[in-house]
């Protein structure tokens, strides 16, 4: 099979998503795509064109759930393969909203499959999480590590895996490859594009740059006596650029042979929340003020990857460290104190 040139895009105006459009058309795809902005923006394509000098060649409002919209747009465009990561993310959000997450989740997956399968369009890649591992030993995770989701998050990703492995074990014409992120933040090293949720950020690298704005008094630091040494939860930070080049050499890859393939994406290493609160305060030049919080329900102890199945088989290995993180996302709270909201929204000429 050969390479595929033009790739549907779900969910391509969120954070990863985002970060990895810029760098697809960097590398000469030609991009569709589809998005809901339930947590996201129109606004962002603004900056992914300066970024990387481009266009997006389409872009629809639409939620991956309605087949008949999303079926329009393959018969629109010759649609060579998916890069999937429309989903509902946060695991707090997760344990509050299971219904609503199981159905966005499971079901956008399943009717993206019925809609490729209809369009003949078999190759995939799969935007997973390292949260399908749920509360693991100590010690760096290989793909083989039992799944045990905490959470309905990791539990809808973990089925989406299952529904993909089996669809590949007896449709032997497609391909996909999911990619367990282990943790991305960071921002693009232009300080156009980084993370910008609507809401009160739960994840920690956008709650860090609002407190050093001033937009959030203390940084909330969820439980401080889990079984590591300084009591705080310990993950795997892996930098979004890294993370999408991974993703762009995997889909230079995914024409390669059909079947599934899983691989994490992380570092290998294991920063506490309270080893990223110092690194971050050192990038900015002064102290976040903190508090100890209750644990999130789902959250677990510890999350390490062991990446090397990647650069085994993809030839990645991720390059940028946790102070290179910070550094970054700081630097897209300076340039952009308040997102995108202050982007123009200058329409795609090619937008439909």
């Amino acid at each position: 099979m050969s390479a595929p040139s033009t790739v549907l895009v779900t969910g391509g105006a969120g954070f990863i998503g985002s970060h990895a459009c810029a760098e697809l058309l960097d590398h000469g795809y030609e991009l569709i795509v589809v998005d809901d902005y339930s947590n996201s923006t129109p606004q962002v394509f603004t900056r992914v064109q300066r970024v990387a000098g481009r266009f997006v060649g389409a872009l629809y409002e639409l939620d991956i759930r309605n087949r008949q919209a999303l079926s329009a747009v393959f018969h629109r465009h010759a649609v060579d393969a998916v890069v999937h990561f429309a989903a509902l993310k946060s695991v707090s959000r997760s344990t509050r909203m299971p219904v609503e997450f199981y159905d966005t989740n499971i079901a956008g997956t399943t009717a993206l499959l019925r809609t490729m399968q209809e369009h003949r369009v078999h190759r995939l890649i799969f935007s997973s999480t390292c949260s399908i591992y749920g509360d693991t030993a100590h010690g760096p995770l290989d793909e083989s590590a039992p799944a045990r989701p905490t959470n309905p998050f990791a539990a809808s990703k973990w089925a989406c895996e299952q529904i993909l492995a089996d669809v590949c074990a007896r449709r032997p014409e497609y391909a996909v490859m999911c990619l367990r992120y282990f943790n991305p933040m960071g921002a693009h090293p232009s300080g156009l594009l980084g993370e910008d949720p609507h809401d009160v950020p739960g994840k920690l690298m956008p709650s860090l740059a609002r407190v050093a704005s001033g937009q959030q008094e203390r940084l909330h630091v969820f439980g401080d006596d889990y079984p590591t040494p300084d009591g705080t939860a310990i993950r795997d930070y892996v930098h979004v650029m890294d993370t999408v080049e991974a993703l762009r050499v995997a889909l230079d890859h995914l024409g390669d042979e059909p079947g599934m393939k899983v691989y994490n994406l992380g570092r290998g290493e294991g920063s506490s929340v309270l080893d990223v609160v110092t690194r971050f305060s050192l990038a900015i030049g002064r102290n976040i003020p903190y508090e100890i919080a209750p644990r999130r329900l789902g959250d677990v102890a510890e999350s390490v990857a062991d990446a090397r199945a990647a650069a085994r088989d993809l030839g990645w290995r991720p390059t940028r460290d946790l102070d290179a993180m910070c550094r970054d996302a700081w630097r897209f709270q300076r340039l952009q104190p308040n997102g995108y909201a202050d982007s123009p929204r200058r329409p795609n000429p090619k937008e439909y």
